[in-house]
């Protein structure tokens, strides 16, 4: 609803058919109640525009991407001053994950990924003036703030996590710039927990670029001892790798386990410019994977690390990256798992319901063979193209209902391993989608998870 009441805002991408499978092209609509008269307030821009939001003054502020197609373009904050609209992030090098106004209409408080975190930032907004407004950052650790709850008179209430704690409330004190814990629902759980060690390791890519990886410690780790280790393949594949907890691809739950996670903020990932996180379209099979190696070769240097005993463990582009490193990894990996992960670009191409994702990522359709980059995507970078060379375990972990990677290129995967004689498992979750969503299957999933890595590790 508008300030006055007398509209309602709303978002649509009002497309049919293919047309809205290969479109971002949302729009943010102004419905009069009065008139019944709907404008569309964004018509320009071909890219998403979403999450409108008034402040206490009248002003509209909302999120948007510019590039068509594109759904992991950097996303920047819109004010509309009249029929004038302010970019207030574009010349700051990040993407804007959600905003809340302040309670004074004066400043938007936004979360953004950051060096492998999620944190708070502000922006001023200043309607008198053309210069570049001030992005100050709010908070700074090893700590994702994850949404903002509210804003307040002098105080925003957040939720926040890390790999080691599941998400509080909190409360974040705009004067002191201080975060206090609002809940602490699990105190009573970690109390009786070894915690693992999170580490921040700078690793230096074979183009001599610093990446930045996260290294956890199983608890109580004794650096003469030698542990296995996975290292994890990130999905997406424009999704950061922060300080995140979930109820499956969770690191704490690993590493109590007994193996050393390496979890490199890869090619790709936002948080760490915006060329680093275009530098993966159209080039999936390129430098990203020498970042994967570059990532596990860095780690494996350490005594402690048991070199034959790696795993390479992944969901989606994860899943993916578990798919073509299985033929090209010189041994280096013991056994792999892969989670609705994308077995064939061609067959992906050919069922998968958003169009254009594939076509920002691959270039195109698999049948344009003039265009070298896409060319080389259904061929030099497709994961069917080299089990061949599969030569180690694989489990292929796949959900029934769903329609981003469809059901098809995990059994073609888990086929491809069996039938080359490799020991591989299928799990099939019916009812799941490209996630794992329910308590019950999330369990399952952890016990098939580890009992593979004991199997095979």
């Amino acid at each position: 609803m508008g300030p006055k009441g007398e509209n309602i805002y709303y978002v649509s991408k009002k497309l049919t058919g293919a047309e809205y499978a290969s479109s971002t092209n949302t729009d943010i609509y102004r419905y009069n109640l009065a008139s019944k008269k709907t404008t569309n307030l964004t018509e320009q821009n071909l890219g998403y525009d979403k999450s409108p939001e008034f402040s206490s003054t009248g002003l509209l502020a909302f999120l948007r991407m510019d590039e068509a197609g594109n759904e992991a373009d950097k996303n920047d904050i819109i004010v509309k001053l009249g029929d004038r609209e302010v970019n207030l992030t574009a010349h700051w090098d990040g993407t804007v994950s959600s905003f809340e106004w302040s309670h004074d209409g004066k400043h938007i408080y936004f979360i953004a990924p950051i060096d492998g975190t999620i944190q708070l930032f502000q922006v001023a907004v200043n309607t008198k003036t053309k210069a570049n407004p001030k992005i100050q950052q709010l908070t700074k650790g090893m700590f994702d703030v994850n949404s903002i709850v509210a804003a307040l008179d002098g105080q925003l209430v957040v939720t926040r996590n890390s790999m080691n704690q599941a998400k509080e409330i909190f409360r974040f004190d705009l004067n002191s710039k201080k975060l206090v814990a609002l809940t602490n629902v699990n105190e009573a759980f970690y109390t009786d927990l070894d915690l693992p060690n999170v580490e921040k390791r700078m690793v230096k890519t074979k183009d001599g670029e610093d990446m930045l990886t996260w290294v956890i410690y199983p608890p109580n780790f004794d650096k003469r001892k030698q542990y296995p280790t996975l290292l994890y393949l990130q999905g997406g594949p424009q999704s950061p790798l922060s300080q995140f907890y979930s109820f499956r691809w969770n690191f704490q739950v690993m590493a109590s386990q007994g193996y050393i996670v390496v979890a490199p903020n890869r090619r790709g990932m936002p948080g760490h410019g915006v060329k680093w996180n275009k530098d993966i379209s159209q080039d999936w099979g390129g430098k990203v994977m020498q970042d994967y190696l570059d990532a596990i070769d860095d780690v494996a240097k350490e005594s402690y690390v048991d070199n034959k005993r790696i795993a390479a463990v992944g969901a989606s582009f994860g899943g993916y990256s578990a798919f073509y490193l299985a033929g090209n990894h010189d041994g280096r990996f013991k056994t792999f798992i892969a989670h609705c992960g994308i077995f064939d670009l061609r067959s992906m191409y050919g069922t998968t319901e958003e169009m254009f994702f594939v076509n920002n990522e691959l270039g195109g359709a698999y049948w344009e063979q003039n265009n070298a980059a896409i060319s080389k995507a259904y061929n030099q970078f497709n994961p069917i193209s080299y089990v061949d060379k599969w030569d180690a375990p694989m489990f292929v972990i796949h959900g029934g209902k769903d329609y981003r990677v469809p059901l098809s290129q995990g059994m073609q995967a888990f086929q491809a391993a069996k039938l080359r004689g490799l020991k591989s498992r299928f799990l099939y979750f019916p009812e799941e989608n490209h996630w794992v969503l329910t308590p019950q299957n999330g369990i399952v999933w952890q016990r098939e998870f580890f009992k593979w890595l004991e199997e095979t590790l």
